[in-house]
């Protein structure tokens, strides 16, 4: 209730408290002397979280001020020597230790500089109690042709954020592509950018194995310079591209890490070419079966398959849960050539339907007993490829449209990182790999293999007649 007084028979409300705010008063002395502090604190702060400068400047200060300008010019000179006799001798110590750590202070500053107009305009900036909270960048490293920057996300924010927001960061810092990670632990997320493409150049056939590891068949360069080894234990293998796109590239790929095991009997290798022989029958010495016009045959072929990873399962139920490949039990390799011809295209009612029910009993039961499929397909869509689901690995080349991507590698996968509908039609071979509980798309380039190369190969490891 207000205060009232009472004057003369009238109500007069009286002024509310009226309370002062308290000024201290400072010395000009003191006032000056915090600034100092402030001041000098900040120079401390940047002079020790920049040690990496100011440790090397303050000493070539004290050098030349101590010992003159020719100390100076002689440390610089050795320093200069010795790292370039680094370099030449041992170069991969020189680029991990040396160069590529200073890059990445380098790069940290190019980063920092742009790194609050780049989150807010990619939104990924969030506003809170009337202020701007952007993630934190907290480490920069380099390779040669990327950067990895781990960055702690704000509360309530997820990788998928940043990856949605890929390619306005990638225009934003003048990269090629940027690629969202889960970090190393919570809150984080590592964002890949890369600066370069080091998979521009055509990647020529690599040497085949004496003995075919199955667990790592090198058949191409991934994005870092490192080989690309794909596991077949355990997978089957579903390739997707346009027209023109490099398809056969992974096929023979996949051929030649297996060729030695052809040589030895530790790899059966079944040829269904349903466009009359024109991809695999250059190659036809290297297959053990071939079907290349007759439907029917090719349905026996599946139905063989299945025939044999059933019974497989039969037997090993109970004492393995991986096939061993031995030269009376070899692994059994079925490479299709389009497989939509068989599954979707082939009017014979009841040759597709003998060709999907065999298809999907080695699909689900074959990964485990050596009986694998290494199946190559244009169209992506669910109709033409029901059982598109029953492929763990999946290699997504040239595609037609973005809406694709997603269609043939995973939901979310385009966003991730798998740009195939931006592959320039002058780089067949290129391609992303996708694997089974795996969410990051790893890009890659096949080998390539021309045609007197098959040749070559057909003539010096294969056996069939």
């Amino acid at each position: 209730m207000p205060l009232i007084n009472i004057i003369r028979g009238e109500t007069i409300p009286v002024a509310p408290l009226n309370v002062r705010t308290p000024v201290v008063k400072l010395p000009i002395w003191l006032v000056v002397l915090w600034e100092t502090v402030k001041a000098l604190a900040w120079l401390v702060n940047g002079y020790i979280r920049h040690w990496y400068v100011t440790l090397p400047v303050t000493g070539m200060t004290w050098l030349h001020l101590a010992h003159g300008w020719q100390a100076l010019a002689g440390l610089v000179g050795g320093v200069t020597v010795a790292a370039t006799g680094w370099a030449f001798g041992h170069r991969p110590s020189w680029l991990r230790f040396g160069w590529w750590p200073i890059f990445a202070k380098i790069r940290r500053l190019v980063y920092r500089r742009r790194w609050m107009a780049a989150m807010v305009t990619a939104g990924l900036s969030i506003s809170y109690d009337k202020r701007t909270i952007v993630p934190e960048i907290r480490r920069v490293r380099c390779r040669a042709d990327c950067d990895e920057v781990l960055v702690r996300m704000v509360t309530g924010q997820i990788p998928d954020d940043f990856a949605k927001a890929s390619e306005r960061l990638a225009h934003t810092f003048g990269v090629r592509q940027v690629k969202a990670i889960p970090g190393p632990t919570y809150a984080t997320v590592v964002l890949v950018l890369m600066r370069g493409d080091s998979l521009h150049d055509t990647v020529p056939p690599l040497p085949v194995p004496y003995r075919p590891d199955f667990t790592a068949l090198p058949i191409g360069v991934q994005e870092d310079g490192d080989l690309y080894r794909l596991r077949l234990f355990g997978t089957q293998v579903l390739i997707v591209g346009a027209t023109g796109s490099g398809k056969g590239s992974v096929i023979w790929s996949i051929v030649r890490s297996l060729a030695n095991g052809v040589t030895v009997g530790l790899v059966e290798l079944w040829g269904l070419d349903p466009k009359g022989g024109m991809e695999l029958g250059i190659g036809r010495p290297l297959f053990a079966r071939f079907a290349s016009r007759d439907f029917a045959e090719m349905a026996a072929m599946i139905e063989q398959a299945a025939a044999t990873a059933q019974e497989r399962a039969a037997r090993l139920a109970g004492k393995t849960r991986q096939h061993t490949p031995t030269v009376d039990e070899p692994l059994i390799v079925l490479v299709i050539d389009e497989l939509a011809n068989l599954t979707a295209y082939l009017t014979e009612r009841q040759l597709k339907d003998r060709i999907k029910a065999a298809l999907g009993i080695v699909l689900t039961q074959g990964r485990a007993v050596g009986v694998h499929v290494v199946a190559a397909i244009q169209d992506p869509r669910k109709e033409v490829l029901p059982a598109r689901g029953l492929f763990p690995t999946r290699i997504g080349l040239r595609l037609s449209e973005p809406a694709e991507v997603d269609m043939v590698l995973g939901d979310g996968m385009r966003d991730r990182g798998a740009l195939c509908d931006r592959i320039p039609q002058t780089q067949p071979g290129i391609g992303y790999v996708t694997l089974e509980g795996d969410t990051t798309p790893m890009r890659v380039r096949l080998t390539y293999c021309d045609d007197e190369t098959v040749r070559d190969m057909a003539d010096l490891y294969g056996g069939a007649e």
